[in-house]
């Protein structure tokens, strides 16, 4: 009954045997008091835990616990007791279904009339539930603070004798209705906060009840009260949301892992997110595997009615977007925090901050994961561990929505009608969504590794206290991109990834089934050599199976089929390029490597024609298109960089090293079968082009003016479209504009006071216009932009 991961055991041995012992009746009707009272008659007590003492019964209550246990001289034994009820098996499967609901009564908690009728006519759907026992000297050792007092020291043997019971509870109907109970009294109770809380008074000037009463109301607004009767209805209701659009495969084998994980440590779900169904989709896997339910860290915006109040029943958490200097709040955020972390709940949230717009991973936001840290650092908790989650869909009915806002459409606000809305266009049939999971991360040993002081550190030797949030900022931001990496690392290449990633790079040229299949071919084979995760590439075997894919991305309106001639030709539909570049997205940055490979190639033969392939200068080379793209994807360091460079150098061409030139190489690599640069980097650096252009355009005196700039850089885009300045719309986004602002900034490029800031602006959209060339070259190596035989 002892409020920690692990209750003490029943005395064993005659020296420790109690010679009295209580229980605490958690009993809401007559009913469960007569189950209870005659199961203690007839020495359930006795039989069950083999504690032959007199008991005692005493409600499960703090105003009778104060005045008849609290201040007992003896040592009694004290046995938490309720009555479980059931809901009705099902295909060997207990779960509440809204076919109950017709009885007006929730299935574990049956209304007095229905206890009744349950005892007599259904004696399995009830047992007597004990909790882990524990003596009175134990409960007062474990609450030192509270023990002083009756009051809080009566709230805190409620709390442990519930959580007791909750314990017991699960281990009969599984882990997946793990529930928190009474969060807010006991944090209000917690000595430690109310410490905080006086201090964020006196240090404000606010009266402390002032205080108390705004943290009081925070704690109401931010706890999920999770119900499992809501949990159970909840997921039967939504669950045809995505199973009527989606198969769900799993990753059961990393489940299986996570599960033993999870017994000694708390999980933090660190997942993609790509649609709002995201949640959703790994709630229902976990559910299904009997794991607890997460707490789902939300936006505000999301808690409209009636998903706020449903969603916040599930486990929703719905923080904030901004709090700014509101110290109450902020207390209240990490003080919740780390009490589910300690009390081993797991946390789930979307730490890109929103969906993506492109396809790939965002940047990272890093708030939560700085009250994560801090919890860690304060040793209120001991570790957690953080588990990426890739969450990718063969085809997302949402896209069109997010092709509008990327070109700077307004974003529709989340309610009741959106909910329809988007609920209804979810009753089409998308394929799979693969969920896997990356190598779960210790975020103490992490940190640590990543110079973040997780001990005290000697006074003489403490550094400057902006030298120890320098280092702790920069841990955390580390941390958040080795959960990137895993993310990407178990990212599966879909069959819809693939022909996208084939018809993108022909600019506008449709192909046929055979055409597709041969561009198909070589790059099936990188991915074969590479043993990089897939989906069901077996599809993409057969002209059978391609010609299904395709016809599926043209019921979802991204390919276009003409069937007028000879044989069917595909191509990417007219002004679908932004549904098309967010498939291919999401398998890209497998390719980044390579395409950047043989842009360094490109240029060390433009700059040494006739000389040997030196390789430190297409290392040179790499490095530099690393770091311009370092806002776009996520790169390892130098070293593994080279050894990844290497890795790519070697399936280009075996014996590059004898190769007496640069232009050897380049032959390499047109007689590979396949090139990546113009499939996969060309977007991102002709939005940075863009970006370049209107910042060379600019007063270099002016400050800047983010969003007016964006949104310049959205109409000027457009215009070198049209202009044939730009390959294709997908490089005309709002979320590119913006990796490439960020890039610009980086480079010390948007500071009024900068030395020879247009000089160097300049320089910038010069080396662009090289690089988007060169593109243009490699382009050319391709052999499915060559033209057909028959052709002029």
């Amino acid at each position: 009954m002892i409020d920690h991961a692990a209750g003490n055991p029943a005395p064993s041995t005659a020296k420790d045997l109690p010679r009295s012992a209580v229980a605490l009746v958690d009993a809401v009707s007559p009913v469960e008091r007569e189950l209870i009272g005659g199961w203690l008659a007839e020495g359930g007590i006795a039989a069950e835990l083999g504690i032959d003492a007199p008991v005692t019964q005493i409600d499960l209550d703090a105003t009778a616990i104060a005045a008849r246990l609290v201040g007992r001289r003896d040592d009694p034994i004290v046995i938490p007791i309720r009555v479980l009820w059931l809901p009705p098996e099902r295909d060997g499967v207990r779960r509440t279904t809204f076919a109950d609901l017709a009885l007006l009564s929730d299935p574990r908690r049956p209304h007095r009339l229905l206890q009744r009728r349950l005892v007599n006519k259904a004696p399995d759907r009830h047992l007597i539930l004990t909790g882990q026992p524990a003596r009175l000297s134990d409960l007062r050792a474990n609450n030192p603070g509270a023990a002083e007092s009756s009051e809080p020291f009566a709230r805190a043997i409620v709390r442990a004798g519930t959580v007791a019971l909750e314990r017991a509870e699960r281990s009969v109907i599984g882990d997946r209705y793990k529930v928190p109970r009474m969060v807010v009294e006991e944090i209000l109770d917690s000595p430690d906060f109310l410490r905080r809380l006086d201090a964020i008074a006196t240090e404000t000037g606010t009266e402390p009840r002032e205080v108390y009463r705004r943290a009081e109301k925070a704690l109401r607004e931010l706890v999920a009260a999770q119900s499992r009767l809501i949990s159970d209805l909840f997921t039967q209701a939504m669950r045809p949301v995505h199973a009527s659009a989606w198969k769900i495969d799993c990753d059961r084998s990393g489940l299986a892992a996570l599960r033993r994980l999870n017994r000694n440590y708390p999980l933090v779900f660190l997942p993609s997110h790509r649609s709002y169904v995201d949640a959703f989709v790994l709630g229902d896997a976990l559910a299904r595997n009997d794991f607890p339910p997460n707490h789902v860290i939300g936006g505000a915006n999301l808690s409209f009615w009636p998903m706020g109040p449903i969603a916040r029943r599930t486990g929703t958490v719905f923080i904030r977007r901004s709090f700014g200097d509101d110290e109450i709040y902020k207390a209240v955020v990490e003080e919740y925090f780390a009490y589910l972390l300690a009390k081993r709940f797991n946390l789930e949230w979307y730490f890109e901050g929103g969906r993506t717009r492109t396809g790939k991973l965002r940047p990272p936001r890093f708030g939560l994961l700085n009250y994560l840290a801090s919890a860690i650092r304060s040793r209120r908790i001991d570790d957690v561990m953080l588990v990426p989650v890739s969450i990718t869909y063969e085809r997302l009915n949402e896209l069109g929505s997010i092709a509008t806002e990327q070109v700077g459409g307004t974003k529709k606000p989340e309610g009741l009608t959106w909910l329809a809305r988007y609920i209804r266009s979810q009753q089409h049939s998308a394929g799979r969504v693969y969920v896997r999971f990356g190598a779960p991360l210790s975020a103490r040993d992490r940190l640590a590794a990543h110079g973040d002081p997780m001990r005290p550190i000697a006074q003489s030797l403490a550094p400057e206290p902006e030298e120890v949030a320098d280092r702790q900022r920069k841990a955390v931001q580390r941390l958040a991109f080795e959960v990137a990496v895993g993310i990407n690392a178990v990212t599966p290449v879909t069959v819809n990834a693939l022909v996208t990633l084939a018809l993108l790079g022909v600019h506008e040229r449709a192909l046929t089934l055979g055409e597709v299949r041969q561009t198909l071919e070589p790059v099936c084979g990188y991915i074969s050599r590479r043993a990089l995760p897939t989906g069901e590439l077996d599809t993409l075997s057969n002209d059978q199976g391609l010609a299904v894919v395709l016809e599926q991305l043209s019921l979802a309106k991204v390919v276009t089929v003409y069937r007028g001639g000879l044989e069917p030709v595909y191509s990417i539909e007219s002004g679908a390029h932004l549904e098309a570049a967010f498939y291919r997205n999401s398998a890209v940055h497998w390719f980044v490597d390579r395409a950047i490979l043989e842009l360094a190639i490109l240029e060390v033969a433009d700059e040494q024609s006739g000389a040997a392939p030196g390789i430190e200068a297409i290392w040179d080379a790499a490095y530099r298109l690393r770091d311009l793209l370092k806002f776009d994807f996520f790169f390892p360091d130098r070293i593994e960089f080279a050894a990844a460079m290497s890795a790519e150098m070697l399936l280009v061409d075996r014996n590059w090293e004898q190769r007496d030139s640069a232009a050897e190489l380049v032959c390499a690599l047109a007689d590979s079968g396949f090139i990546m640069a113009h499939r996969v980097v060309r977007s991102f650096f002709d939005a940075q082009l863009v970006v370049a252009e209107r910042l060379a355009a600019a007063d270099p005196a002016a400050p800047l003016d983010r969003k007016q700039f964006i949104d310049e850089c959205l109409a000027v885009g457009r215009q070198m479209l049209l202009q044939q300045r730009l390959h294709s719309t997908e490089s005309v986004s709002s979320e590119l504009f913006s990796s490439a602002l960020k890039l610009a900034e980086n480079h010390g490029l948007l500071d009024p006071g900068t030395p020879d800031l247009a000089q160097r602006r300049r320089e910038l959209a010069d080396e662009l216009r090289t690089i988007g060339t060169r593109i243009s070259r490699a382009a050319a190596l391709d052999p499915s932009n060559r033209a057909p035989q028959g052709t002029v």
